[in-house]
């Protein structure tokens, strides 16, 4: 064997060793968490190894149950029903959106997608204020309208991500169909939302895992138990006030990633064809 080769090899060897341990450093927190859900509570901070002593299964029945009234079923729907609408309505909206601001030629075009474009530098902290004040108004707290219903209005980097996948598209596909007697709702429906497949299921899987998450707004306009959703029940848990069944809580946090997962591992090339393909053209 060579000395180059050998060099190689030992490169090799080095790289894949550095790779595997930052990966153990990223995922040792997932591990510890999947791990302390199988684990009595009083073991779960008194040592850093990740096999417990003892399986306890019953950690995931006893958490589910939450405090019998309410149980989980009630949280995981709730969270299924707030992220399945937002993500339907953002989609949609965003896409639609997308469209007129790449094909349809109005009158100060460019300034208004400066100002949909400005929008993403504006933290939520500073609207939501106003938001409450408003919702308030109509009447809307202790329901999921002030979180699903303003998703139906698109979402700037959605917007954005598409406009950039229309403009990929050569204009005669539009002209093509004009002539077969398509108007621009036609143009889109037919010709341009099919082929911009990667943006809208990257849109899809990023807007899932947003409101999946969500915890401020949810937090914001949700009083009442039985409509609060995973994020909120699993801060229900911890109560300073008496003694936290944490091991119930890292049992309900593993089942909680479960969805995510299961989409990220379904739909991952999606996500990087979306991305990948969003700067190639301006």
């Amino acid at each position: 064997m060579t000395k180059r080769k050998i060099k190689h090899l030992l490169g090799q060897a080095a790289f894949h060793l550095v790779v595997i341990l930052l990966a153990y450093v990223m995922l040792y927190p997932i591990l510890w968490m999947v791990s302390n859900s199988f684990k009595e509570t009083a073991d779960i901070f008194n040592t850093t190894s990740l096999i417990p002593k003892t399986f306890r299964f019953d950690n995931y029945a006893r958490g589910w149950r939450f405090n019998n009234s309410v149980t989980f079923t009630t949280f995981f729907y709730n969270s299924f029903y707030y992220t399945v609408l937002s993500t339907l309505g953002a989609v949609l909206a965003s896409s639609l959106v997308a469209y007129g601001f790449a094909r349809v030629p109005f009158r100060g075009r460019a300034f208004w997608y400066g100002c949909m474009f400005m929008t993403m530098m504006i933290p939520y902290q500073v609207v939501m204020v106003p938001q409450f004040i408003i919702f308030h108004k109509l009447g809307w707290i202790n329901s999921f309208k002030p979180l699903i219903i303003p998703q139906f209005a698109g979402l700037p980097f959605f917007i954005f991500l598409m406009v950039q996948f229309i403009r990929q598209i050569p204009y005669e596909l539009d002209d093509s169909a004009k002539i077969d007697g398509c108007n621009r709702f036609s143009v889109f429906t037919r010709i341009l939302f099919p082929l911009i497949k990667p943006a809208v299921i990257t849109s899809t899987i990023f807007s899932f895992y947003w409101r999946w998450d969500d915890f401020l707004g949810p937090l914001l306009f949700l009083n009442k138990p039985r409509l609060f959703t995973v994020s909120l029940a699993l801060r229900m848990f911890s109560d300073p006030m008496t003694s936290t069944d944490w091991s119930a809580i890292f049992a309900m946090g593993t089942l909680s990633l479960l969805p995510v997962l299961v989409i990220f591992l379904i739909f991952q090339k999606y996500i990087v064809q979306g991305l990948v393909t969003t700067g190639l053209k301006g």
